[in-house]
């Protein structure tokens, strides 16, 4: 899974980039909202586990990776914008069957939207620390919501949501910081970030949540900054079809702290709910 690998398809007025690979039922993998965040800098790790048993797709999206930019003036970075890239997505590439979609994060917050507006399209979801409960900007997201766009910034940002003793290269902190800096990317996230400030957070209101009736899986790192446990639990109590898996010793992204455990679980969920 390399960045000139990816493929574009038009999705409403705007491409989408994404990455495929393997064969079989389709899981969509949806990366988070940090600065720099992309397909491939989030799904790398585990894109190759879950194509060994599924055709699966990572998607960038709007105003990250190598998905369209659009100019903020003229474009709105609100949630929904997100969730119709999403829908938009999955009916540009699907063939007519439901799929499965894994959000992280934001991606966890997009995940839920298509289940809440289209659920004939999506047959499991699993939400990986995901948003769409914090009513509130916690400290923990502070160097992610004012992201002054250094090298330095973006250390912070990897600091709070990865696992320390585990260690992320400084490949992959050059590589996200590169991307943050491209000029429209850079302006897509302040617009981005500024719509979730003026929110006071990427949620829901609870009884939308609680009428998606689409099977879940609730997977979180136990030790996650950004997303308290509780959240996590709340969703569990929401979602009348949900199940929950939390992870010892891990933050925000499970996906590349843990891969082989997070792609196990992950696809024994979703492939194995006969």
């Amino acid at each position: 899974m390399n960045p000139q690998d990816h493929k574009l398809i038009q999705t409403g007025e705007f491409r989408t980039a994404y990455y495929e690979a393997g064969s079989g039922e389709t899981i969509i993998l949806i990366h988070g909202g940090g600065a720099g965040a992309d397909a491939c800098g989030n799904w790398k790790n585990c894109f190759p586990l879950f194509s060994r048993r599924a055709r699966v797709l990572a998607m960038d999206m709007v105003g990250f990776g190598a998905s369209d930019a659009p100019d903020p003036a003229l474009f709105s970075y609100a949630q929904d914008a997100r969730t119709a890239q999403a829908i938009a997505f999955i009916e540009a590439i699907g063939d007519g069957q439901p799929v499965h979609i894994v959000g992280n994060s934001m991606g966890g917050a997009t995940a839920l939207g298509v289940a809440m507006q289209r659920p004939e399209l999506v047959r499991n979801i699993v939400l990986m620390g995901s948003a769409g409960l914090n009513r509130d900007l916690n400290a923990a997201l502070a160097p992610v919501i004012n992201y002054d766009f250094t090298l330095e910034g973006m250390r912070k940002i990897v600091g709070v949501l990865a696992n320390p003793d585990l260690g992320m290269s400084e490949e992959l902190l050059s590589y996200r910081y590169e991307l943050s800096i491209q000029p429209a990317r850079k302006a897509a996230y302040k617009a981005t970030m500024g719509w979730v400030k003026e929110r006071g957070g990427l949620h829901y209101e609870e009884a939308q949540i609680a009428a998606v009736k689409t099977r879940a899986l609730v997977f979180a790192g136990k030790d996650d900054l950004v997303i308290p446990m509780e959240d996590n639990l709340r969703f569990l109590q929401l979602l009348d079809h949900s199940t929950g898996y939390f992870l010892p010793h891990c933050r925000h992204w499970a996906m590349m702290e843990y891969p082989e455990i997070f792609s196990r679980v992950t696809i024994d969920f979703l492939l194995l709910d006969r």
